[in-house]
């Protein structure tokens, strides 16, 4: 299998990187040159920006949006988009609900729902985990009953919303039944956050950011048209969903941008009257790194190449998300170490502006080994999808 990128598509990376580089409005140039953070509505206006250059869904199928390109394109596109810092696509519409609609949706669903995201005009959230149901999203307990009027009343809460306090719409697993199998009375409802009795209350990370909520449900009104797939079928639209999330979480452009700031990182910071990447000790474990990321990037494009062939994801996505999400938690840890004392100088409280975000993003990588399904969950899927062992 040949992993290399042809002249023409060398050529369509250069063009790429200049499309972005001119369309970054100098806010957000400023702050992708310092590593900053994106909030949601930077990451809205960054949507419409890339829907009028065609990649507002890139996946997507051209007929409801999509940029009609071939994955290699696509991806060297997103690669681009994240080497370059931009704000990241808010993945819960984009990446997530878009393609459970397309899927899973009706036309009336696909008419209403996807142009909005698509276009960047609607912001979403997502209502899986609760209190007691995270990696065994099985268990989970909101309640959604047949009210006789065609509609369902949910009650229950959900946590880990991510930004819930901006979204306009969020997409939940409920319990339609409870009588069976607790995967088989699930379904997938689609709720607008405007809905009298739910509320939405941000609490804050240890990275010092309002990233996640507590989303309660009292006595909140779903009409049922806003059921997508069969009713008691939503444990194979989330199944779907996850798949999605996994290979995007697992991407290599994240851990690489790290590297890059890192390797910054260590050029301005001296021991010993040297800069610190002339430290042999230190310089190894930057390389080590290093090819760890290169070694990611090769199953990343392994993947491209068989999705160019057909070739859909299957549960080798959870190869992509641990091995991802560690190497974000690595980056993060060696950049700390790197910035010494100033790693406690959270904000830009007397350090270089690309370092403003290290101690902050460091703690919030913290749960990306739990959210997307846990690593041990990953481990568990690998075990019984690939490795075909007994008992998994």
């Amino acid at each position: 299998m040949d992993l290399s990128f042809t002249p023409e598509q060398e050529a369509f990376r250069h063009k790429v990187r200049e499309q972005i580089r001119a369309a970054m409005p100098p806010h957000i140039a400023k702050k992708a040159a310092e590593y900053g953070h994106f909030d949601p509505p930077e990451q809205q206006e960054w949507q419409k920006i890339l829907y009028s250059m065609g990649w507002g869904a890139m996946g997507w199928p051209k007929e409801v949006g999509g940029s009609g390109l071939d994955p290699t394109s696509r991806f060297i596109i997103s690669e681009e988009l994240a080497l370059a810092g931009v704000p990241e696509q808010s993945p819960f519409g984009v990446n997530m609900v878009g393609p459970l609609i397309i899927q899973f949706g009706n036309a009336e669903q696909k008419a209403r729902f996807l142009p909005k995201i698509l276009k960047g005009e609607e912001v979403w959230c997502q209502g899986y985990s609760e209190p007691n149901a995270g990696s065994d999203l099985a268990s989970l307990q909101l309640k959604a009953e047949d009210d006789g009027e065609g509609n369902f009343i949910l009650n229950g809460q959900k946590t880990w919303t991510t930004y819930a306090q901006y979204a306009d719409w969020i997409f939940v697993l409920a319990r339609t039944d409870s009588s069976g199998k607790k995967q088989s009375g699930i379904s997938f409802l689609l709720v607008d956050m405007k809905s009298e009795g739910l509320r939405a209350e941000p609490f804050v990370t240890l990275g010092g950011t309002l990233a996640f909520c507590d989303t309660y449900f009292d006595n909140v009104k779903v009409p049922k048209a806003n059921l997508v797939g069969p009713l008691n079928g939503g444990w194979s639209a989330a199944k779907a969903l996850l798949g999605h999330e996994r290979v995007t979480i697992g991407g290599v452009g994240a851990p690489t941008r790290m590297l890059r700031n890192l390797k910054q990182i260590t050029k301005s910071t001296f021991k010993d009257g040297k800069p610190l990447i002339e430290d042999p000790t230190f310089r190894a474990k930057v390389a080590r790194l290093e090819m760890k990321i290169e070694s990611l990037r090769m199953v990343v494009y392994r993947t491209i190449a068989g999705a160019a062939l057909g070739h859909a994801p299957g549960p080798e996505s959870s190869f992509l998300k641990i091995r991802g999400t560690e190497l974000q938690q690595a980056v993060g840890e060696l950049s700390m170490e790197a910035m010494g004392y100033n790693a406690l100088n959270w904000f830009g409280d007397g350090v270089p502006a690309h370092q403003h975000w290290v101690a902050s993003n460091f703690c919030y990588y913290r749960a990306a080994t739990i959210y997307g399904g846990s690593n041990e969950i990953q481990r568990n899927v690998i075990a019984k999808g690939i490795l075909r062992l007994p008992g998994a």
